[in-house]
């Protein structure tokens, strides 16, 4: 039988949302093979390449992703973004969701769903695969079961949400921290009683049961994860608090921070959203956990999400005024050229300068053959007795992800990398004692305390003069190492 809530729930504007939803993942389709793969992009189809539960700085969803996104769809950036566009498509199509659950129109659930779908860092994580795009996914997913939760009082609905949990732990550890901040939320305004259903325990055993081969990969191997965790506090920690603020305001938009700082008022004031406080709360209690961990500004972003849907309701009874919908209309033109033009591969390469002061993962999908083809030049510098024992090494994971695409087509050895997983799937045996081919990045020459005798013979450009982290990286040959590569190894593994 329908309750009362239920019945009084707007219909669903399916037509519209749906159509927004496709109109985003087309554009992004459209796009996702003007520039080429990212770092991360790579370091994925490597690691899908070494199917596990785990690695060590994250679960397993993420690369196997992108190993059937490369099996079924083809090794192009085009092909593997396939899943990062249908993900974006359900995250508009959720954030509708979020509305409608919050008590808005139709007219209003197709604006909270253009304005999602036009947030900076929505449209930065959707257009590529990353561990970041089903997150963001997945953390709204969670938010709208809770809020359905709250809203019917139904304890049936911990089972879904048991299960949103395990898979977004599957994909990426983030999720705990809005389980936490949603529990707390719950305890400090309530409603409480949905903490007394016997449907709770359940949902979290499925939650720990959908998680457990990823749980279980990092608890065999030492939760290498915290050790990620923990350098990415102590590397950027002060950077990421000091950064903090201003991310909030810009990481949707500038312009959306009046939607969602109305939206947060409207659901703290608003006696028809009283069981829908939990929102309110969440969100300050996730900014400070996140500044007390040192934490990126963008895990706040789920949330951000939220506040704004909220504040559609309000926002589509004042554009009843033709002058406010066209200064709306403005706004939103005015953001989508901002947002697309900092997120997304419209610019030319060398039209990058300015971008990437704001999001310096555009320039990180610039140059990876071009660095493939430094280390090619610089491979015939080996003499050809000496090759069966010389060893490609590389300082990220990005260059050797780079290599493992690149560089068998251009005649080089598979590359070796004491960074992230890539420490894991390959060493090198102690009988390759011949040169090493050293691949770092500019100003990082202490990695050649390792080795003997370097000396550079390439250096790369990615031949657009984008600034990136690979740029002017040097392609150093050394004549071997200091110790056998098994003493080494623990010396040359790291993981931030």
């Amino acid at each position: 039988m329908t309750s009362e809530p239920e019945r009084a729930l707007p219909s669903f504007a399916a037509l519209p949302v749906v159509s927004v939803a496709v109109a985003f993942a087309s554009v992004l389709t459209a796009l996702s093979g003007r520039y080429g793969y990212h770092r991360d992009e790579l370091y994925f189809l490597a690691a899908g390449d070494h199917p596990a539960w785990g690695y060590v700085d994250q679960p397993p969803l993420t690369p196997l992703v992108a190993r059937a996104a490369r099996a079924v769809f083809g090794d192009t950036p085009a092909g593997l973004r396939v899943p990062a566009a249908l993900a974006f498509a359900s995250y508009v199509v959720v954030a509708a969701l979020v509305a409608r659950e919050l008590g808005c129109r139709r007219r209003a659930q197709a604006l909270a769903a253009g304005l999602a779908g036009l947030s900076a860092q929505a449209l930065a994580v959707g257009h590529m695969l990353s561990t970041a795009t089903f997150d963001l996914l997945a953390w709204l997913v969670i938010c709208q079961l809770v809020l359905r939760l709250l809203r019917t009082g139904d304890g049936r609905w911990w089972l879904a949400l048991g299960a949103a949990v395990g898979v977004g732990l599957l994909n990426k550890y983030l999720v705990a921290l809005l389980v936490v901040v949603l529990l707390a939320a719950i305890l400090t305004v309530g409603p409480r009683r949905v903490l007394r259903s016997g449907w709770l325990p359940v949902g979290a055993l499925i939650a720990l049961v959908v998680a457990s081969p990823g749980l279980w990969w990092q608890a065999h191997h030492g939760w290498p994860q915290l050790t990620v965790a923990g350098g990415i506090s102590q590397d950027d920690g002060a950077e990421n608090r000091l950064l903090f603020l201003p991310q909030q305001l810009v990481y949707l938009s500038p312009f959306f921070v009046p939607v969602w700082v109305t939206g947060w008022l409207r659901l703290w004031r608003d006696p028809a959203l009283r069981w829908a406080r939990v929102a309110a709360v969440a969100y300050p209690l996730l900014c400070l956990l996140v500044l007390g961990l040192g934490g990126k500004g963008y895990y706040a972003v789920p949330l951000l999400v939220v506040l704004l849907v909220a504040g559609c309701e309000p926002l589509a009874d004042r554009l009843r005024s033709r002058s406010r919908a066209l200064l709306l209309a403005g706004a939103v033109a005015v953001t989508a050229v901002i947002n697309a033009m900092v997120t997304l591969p419209v610019l030319p390469p060398s039209a990058l300068g300015v971008p990437l002061a704001m999001n310096k993962e555009q320039g990180e999908q610039i140059g990876w053959q071009a660095l493939a083809d430094t280390v090619s030049e610089a491979w015939s510098a080996v003499p050809a007795e000496d090759r069966a024992r010389t060893v490609v090494f590389t300082q990220n994971y990005g260059e050797a992800g780079a290599l493992d695409r690149y560089g068998p087509e251009r005649g080089l050895p598979r590359p070796y990398s004491g960074h992230m997983s890539y420490a894991d799937w390959r060493r090198p045996p102690d009988t390759a004692n011949g040169p090493v081919l050293l691949v770092r990045q500019q100003n990082a020459s202490g990695i050649e305390q390792f080795f003997t005798d370097c000396r550079p013979v390439a250096r790369v450009d990615n031949r657009h003069g984008v600034p990136n982290e690979e740029q002017h990286a040097t392609v150093a040959l050394c004549s071997g190492t200091t110790a056998p590569w098994s003493r080494l190894w623990l010396s040359l593994r790291h993981s931030y």
